[in-house]
């Protein structure tokens, strides 16, 4: 009798819950398995659009989305404004700090349900109050995680697996308001917490540069930007700036993200605005305060989402709300530590 057939006649595997958070995605390997094989074309064809279209034709409403980025950082604001301009409802969204992005999608009334392991506040920013409400009232239903849980449910999913053990969480609150399964080790016994798969219906990344087809570089830290984009059914890509096919094949080694996993690529300059893009732009700090003081009066919050969001015709027209060209070079400025 070989080691593995004694250990397991002495020993039953035992799973059982660990949390009380819901599986807001289905974690089935072979169901998202068998979406790619059929549904996702995979030609390497150019994939050119623009934000408003992709919006209107890969976001649904009650779709989950998966957001890039971490934090303020390289988080693809020009799509989800666009989310908000399109009144898109009932979104399901995962956000590893899910900070100016929930701030947005909160603001749209966009989502209902969130995997978390960051909330509310913009980091040392401050809280943001609706954030703070939608949780509190109840409007926003969320499954905690850490930072660590939510990369591997995505790593799950990147490597067609319909779950992954870990030992993060084990013995914390994390893990009460989690949707993990305690379970052992088939080998040694050990207890570990098994992190279901997250397969999102849409991935939405903003990157440094990208070809028309759709593959794409990153600059800097990628969080977790690499497993989304093979575990997301659809995936939105937004990027700094355009560049030949040939650029792109003299070093292939830093496509993080080739093309046949994009369905859409948007050239935005300025697309993770007022958020942080490594090497491009440094973070826009009044404005993001200037967005916390607005959500303490609800007429005038109305107005400067109006002013920013439902008024303008596109990120573009934002832009322009906020100073334009003058203010961003300021930014990228600030960010190169250049001085004037």
């Amino acid at each position: 009798m070989d080691n593995f057939t004694k250990f397991n006649e002495e020993r039953q595997v035992i799973y059982k819950p660990a949390g009380t958070g819901k599986i807001f995605t289905d974690p089935d390997a072979d169901k998202a398995r068998e979406y790619f094989r059929d549904q996702k074309p995979r030609k390497m064809v150019e994939k050119v659009s623009s934000v408003d279209r992709v919006v209107k034709d890969l976001v649904n409403d009650g779709d989950y989305i998966g957001i890039g980025g971490f934090g303020a950082n390289r988080t693809p604001v020009a799509v989800l404004h666009e989310i908000v301009r399109q009144k898109k409802k009932n979104l399901g969204l995962a956000g590893h700090t899910a900070t100016h992005d929930f701030q947005i999608l909160v603001a749209g009334n966009c989502i209902n349900r969130c995997d978390v392991a960051y909330i509310v506040g913009l980091e040392a920013r401050g809280l943001s109050r609706i954030a703070r409400q939608a949780v509190e009232s109840g409007a926003v239903e969320l499954c905690e995680l850490t930072n660590a849980a939510l990369t591997w449910r995505y790593k799950a999913a990147a490597m067609g697996l319909s779950f992954l053990p870990v030992r993060c969480m084990l013995g914390t609150d994390t893990e009460k308001y989690s949707n993990a399964v305690e379970m052992e080790c088939p080998f040694t016994g050990a207890k570990y917490l098994a992190v279901p798969a997250l397969y999102p219906d849409v991935g939405i990344i903003h990157v440094h540069r990208a070809d028309v087809y759709g593959n794409c570089q990153i600059d800097g830290i990628m969080i977790a930007d690499h497993d989304l984009a093979r575990a997301a059914k659809r995936l939105i890509i937004t990027t700094e700036q355009f560049v030949p096919n040939e650029y792109i094949r003299r070093d292939p080694t830093r496509t993080v993200i080739p093309y046949y996993l994009v369905d859409a690529v948007i050239e935005v300059p300025f697309g993770g605005y007022p958020g942080n893009m490594a090497y491009e732009y440094f973070s826009d700090e009044e404005h993001l305060r200037e967005w916390l003081l607005a959500e303490k009066d609800p007429g005038t919050f109305k107005e400067f989402l109006q002013r920013h969001i439902y008024g303008v015709k596109d990120f573009n027209g934002y832009l322009e709300t906020i100073g334009g060209l003058s203010r961003l070079q300021e930014l990228r400025i600030l960010e190169n530590l250049i001085e004037k």
